[in-house]
């Protein structure tokens, strides 16, 4: 606890707009854990970065807190954090901190990692929609859905656009070519090639002219109402610091108008005018200036709805033109003009008239998208009024942009907002789709990469190309792309991208949702296979069930409003769950007649259970029934755990409409080998004898192998087992605690990783658990897996049973099948 004379004073001298440090009325000492997250939230949001959620917990390790802090920019939020351990070592030092530097450095970073206007406002439309989205790219190329349903885009370009209308559209004067010929009226012009050769197409068009790059963007480089040579020479000087090709065209006299094409409608547009100031008989132009910038609105980016005007070479020349200098002070009222361009990048403003659109101006604008082959386009037009048609009022169309900026549209200087966004999101996805494809997410102690081997299997088998992650790696249609542990949210997001996945079905363990949480928002089906005694505690501050449990119902929350949760009704842990899902619950379980199953049942609700040998899924009077001994992977029953596994994938599947005759026919394909279920009560046969691996390694998996393998028949039955050294003293010893109540001969071996244990450790551990073990009359200790299999198999004979609890899984079981071939 934190209790240091005049801390909070200095704190607040430092930082004035902290919150409060403790309730109203206490005068307690608080943890520096809950002032360290305080001051984190505090930044972000003086900064400009709304956050308001944080928790500060105490763990069992006495002086120790996790602390959670909220953000919307990850950058920023570490280094929000960082500033605020700054903050608060200053004031315990009596130190100096510089508040408004630390909110700069924020500001700045906010700025640099945000989504810019136009890809945010894209992105805000489809998480109103429901869409997932994820970002790419440090920029601003997104995905927007997931597998084979997502879209993405890149700032206002959508993917199915074309490189070759872009192309076109960056090349003004093939564009121009190709909209005269669409009969949309265009400014006479060329390509020039030189200043003296600008003169001259100057001359033969007829001034007034504009100067351009060929392929310039944000009005770079342009030069408007050129009237003499020595215009047209520093307007060539200019363009040809953006473009080694130049244009000359004809100028069109009035205003300035973007319009936003998407698809074939017109969706907003908006009169730009050039950045200006007026005079007040009093400032300067430079004064003046910084006037207008002062306007909090203006910014020096893309984030805010105006950008500050340039006082450079462009603008100063530009004053030139009207006789004025930077420290000119014009008369009250006079009208004076920064740049000849009115793009909002440099300092313009635009005012909102798509309701004053003629509806064949809107129609040109739509032509001219559809002739360049643009998606979404922004249609530059000058006329003197956009109330009439471009032939009446002798106007034209003098640029078409691909990837046009959305600013001017979504928070125009005047006028109200347009909903571009949503329409480019309505183009993209229709009016219902929300781009997401199935998911289901599986957790719990054990079972859990068989019942995702399972499900992935039945959907597979109904035509769908399956994406899962489990504990041996990531799979794709069936095919591994990645091997390893990849039941965490990396790998879940690289399927959740992958375009070939059309479900995906993903191991969630504890690990990874420590560390990152899930690579979801929300899921349609939660399977929690089991919770039990727990496994992995004491690590990373999981110390109880409870708390375990805890943990693992994260996806049970996040399923959606009309998504299933899946729940072994016996196991009172995952049971506890069901009052934290916001959809519905489906419950699992061999006992029709345990409570929870039948009290559910009798509401109505899912469930299903074993009975007569039968699986059976049951909701009110409708019920549907296959006899396990069509389900190979539970050897016609006997196997209890595999029964819960098949249990829990049923269950999954119904929830998300699979055909029952499809289910039964996969259901009868799904073999306990290691094909299918790798590492996972696997059989063969040696000498007569049976030889089952398995990946078990906590007490509650040897409880269900034990009862697995005693509804088996074996003369003599030997195991052999290592231990994890990461598991608590207690955990080792109990797993050798129950396989010696059913095995005649125990094989110990170490395995390769110790994870932090002394050499004989865990074998000293796993041999204190088979002290009392009435049952084993051999124990043998061995170093190294491979040689604990040979020691063990080499005795097998006919009529014998032997449990082999693998560690390195594949490698083990290549062993075993060259062992059996041989």
């Amino acid at each position: 606890m934190l209790d240091v004379p005049g801390f909070e004073t200095r704190l607040r001298e430092r930082f004035p707009a902290i919150s409060a440090l403790r309730p109203v009325g206490q005068d307690v000492p608080v943890p520096l854990a809950h002032v360290l997250g305080l001051a984190t939230l505090d930044l972000q949001a003086q900064s400009g970065c709304p956050v308001t959620y944080r928790r500060t917990t105490p763990t069992l390790e006495g002086g120790v807190f996790q602390v959670v802090v909220e953000y919307t920019q990850e950058a920023v939020g570490r280094r929000a954090l960082e500033l605020a351990q700054a903050l608060c070592q200053t004031a315990l030092d009596d130190s100096p901190f510089d508040l408004q530097l630390a909110l700069a450095q924020l500001r700045d970073l906010d700025e640099d990692v945000r989504l810019g206007p136009s890809t945010g406002a894209i992105v805000d439309a489809a998480l109103a929609r429901g869409i997932p989205c994820r970002r790419m790219t440090k920029g601003s190329m997104v995905a927007l859905g997931w597998g084979s349903r997502q879209r993405r885009i890149q700032a206002a370009e959508i993917d199915v656009t074309g490189a070759i209308a872009e192309a076109i559209a960056q090349d003004k004067q093939l564009t121009k070519k190709l909209l005269a010929a669409a009969g949309v009226p265009v400014p006479q012009g060329r390509e020039v090639y030189n200043a003296e050769d600008a003169w001259v197409g100057a001359q033969e068009i007829g001034l007034p002219v504009v100067i351009k790059p060929k392929d310039g963007n944000q009005g770079k480089g342009v030069t408007v109402n050129i009237s003499t040579r020595e215009q047209l020479v520093a307007g060539y000087q200019t363009a040809t610091q953006f473009s080694s090709q130049v244009l000359v065209e004809r100028f069109l006299p009035g205003h300035d108008y973007r319009l936003l094409v998407v698809g074939d409608k017109l969706v907003a547009a908006s009169r730009r005018e050039a950045p200006h100031v007026v005079g007040d008989g009093v400032g300067n132009v430079r004064a003046l200036v910084d006037s207008v910038n002062s306007d909090p609105r203006r910014g020096s980016g893309h984030a805010t709805s105006l950008t500050k005007i340039r006082f450079d070479d462009i603008a100063l020349a530009c004053l030139a033109d009207q006789g004025l200098a930077a420290d000119s002070v014009p008369v009250l009222g006079q009208r004076v003009t920064l740049r000849r361009n009115a793009n909002l990048s440099t300092g313009g403003t635009a005012t909102d008239v798509t309701d004053d659109v003629h509806v064949e101006v809107a129609a040109r604008a739509v032509e001219a998208a559809k002739m360049v082959g643009l998606d979404i386009c922004g249609v530059d037009m000058v006329t003197d009024s956009i109330h009439h048609s471009l032939e009446e009022r002798g106007g034209g169309v003098v640029e078409v942009n691909a990837a046009p900026g959305l600013r001017m549209h979504i928070s125009p200087s005047f006028g109200k907002g347009r909903a571009v966004g949503e329409a480019i999101i309505q183009e993209m996805f229709g009016s219902h789709d929300d781009g997401r494809i199935p998911l289901v997410a599986v957790t719990g102690t054990n079972g859990k990469t068989t019942t995702v081997r399972l499900i992935a299997h039945l959907l597979g088998k109904s035509g769908l190309r399956v994406g899962m992650t489990n504990t041996d790696g990531v799979y794709i249609a069936g095919q591994r792309i990645e091997t390893g542990d990849c039941s965490g949210p990396k790998s879940a997001r690289n399927v959740l991208q992958h375009p070939d996945v059309d479900a995906a079905v993903l191991e969630t363990a504890r690990g990874g949702l420590l560390r990152e949480g899930l690579a979801f928002d929300r899921c349609d089906v939660a399977v929690v296979t089991n919770v039990g005694s727990g496994d992995h505690l004491g690590l990373n501050y999981i110390t109880t069930v409870q708390d375990l449990a805890v943990l693992k119902r994260v996806i049970v929350q996040n399923i959606a409003s009309d998504g299933m949760a899946v729940l072994n009704a016996a196991d009172p842990a995952v049971v506890a769950m069901a009052k934290h899902c916001v959809g519905a619950v489906t419950y699992f379980a061999l006992d029709r007649n345990h409570p929870v199953m039948a009290t559910h049942l009798a509401l109505g609700q899912r469930a299903v259970y074993v009975q007569n040998g039968e699986l059976i899924a049951e909701q009110g009077i409708q019920q549907w029934r296959l006899p396990l001994s069509e389900v190979p992977i539970t050897l016609g029953g006997s196997i209890g755990f595999q029964v819960e596994n098949v249990l829990a994938a049923v269950a999954a599947v119904w929830a998300l409409g699979l055909d029952w005759e499809v289910a039964r026919r996969a259901l009868a394909s799904f073999l306990s080998d290691s094909d299918n279920a790798t590492g996972r009560f696997n059989l063969f046969q040696f000498r007569g004898a049976t030889v089952i691996a398995d990946y078990g390694h906590n007490p509650d998996a040897m409880t269900a192998l034990v009862q697995a393998v005693q509804n088996m028949p074996g003369k003599r039955r030997s195991v052999v087992i290592s231990g994890a050294g990461d598991r608590r003293d207690d955990v080792i010893r109990q797993q050798t605690q129950i396989l010696g109540q059913a095995f005649d001969e125990v094989v110990l071996y170490q395995d390769q990783c110790q994870r932090g244990r002394a050499d004989g450790e865990v074998i000293a551990l796993l041999r204190e658990g088979l002290a009392q073990a009435l049952r084993v009359r051999v124990i043998q200790e061995i170093t190294g897996e491979f040689v604990a299999i040979d020691t063990a198999m080499d005795k097998l004979g006919e009529g014998d049973l032997c449990l082999i609890l693998v560690d390195q899984v594949e490698e083990a079981l290549a062993y075993i099948r060259g062992k059996v071939a041989g």
